[in-house]
């Protein structure tokens, strides 16, 4: 696989691997400038990208860089994602929801994922990407998480592991299936 700048993500090839249709409806959990939704949005150009974020200075970033590629399938929204409900989407709304380097900032992971579960559609799939643990660089080693940890906190919300994704030498990926 291919990383992108310095060895890192390379956001267009982990979404080839989410078999994303051109008109799914994808939520970007924690899309801070959006990193994930731009490319996203341009894969489901008959769907809709919703970019979620807490931070007002993200979303900015995310919509000035959108019309600047001429992306214009993506919604932002400021949400707290913590919170019930707190995306402000529908329930069983979402294809994808993807949630790429963010469980690892917050103290309230359970009720990040179980928001991600209430929005997606039977069937739909959430895809988590993460730092690994035991890195030189990448936050602080009690902020991660350990894969087999929230394997278990997603299964608990009943959905079902459909794979790992190759992601690049600091990060795992998985996808789960609703």
């Amino acid at each position: 696989m291919a990383f992108g700048t310095g060895g890192f993500l390379h956001p267009e090839e982990i979404i080839k691997q989410l078999n994303i249709q051109a008109d799914s409806e994808v939520a970007d959990f924690g899309c801070g400038a959006g990193y994930f939704s731009l490319p996203l949005a341009k894969m489901v150009h008959q769907g809709k990208v919703y970019s979620l974020d807490i931070l007002d200075t993200a979303l900015e970033s995310v919509r000035s860089r959108a019309k600047l590629k001429g992306l214009f399938n993506i919604e932002t929204k400021r949400c707290n994602l913590e919170k019930e409900r707190g995306s402000g989407l529908e329930d069983e709304s979402m294809d994808l929801v993807l949630l790429a380097n963010i469980l690892f900032q917050s103290s309230n992971k359970k009720d990040i994922i179980k928001e991600a579960v209430r929005v997606l559609k039977k069937d739909g799939c959430l895809a988590l990407i993460d730092w690994k643990p035991n890195q030189p660089m990448g936050p602080p080693e009690d902020m991660i998480i350990p894969l087999e940890e929230i394997k278990g906190v997603v299964e608990e919300q009943g959905l079902k592991e459909e794979k790992e994704l190759p992601i690049d030498k600091y990060h795992w990926g998985v996808v789960f299936i609703k």
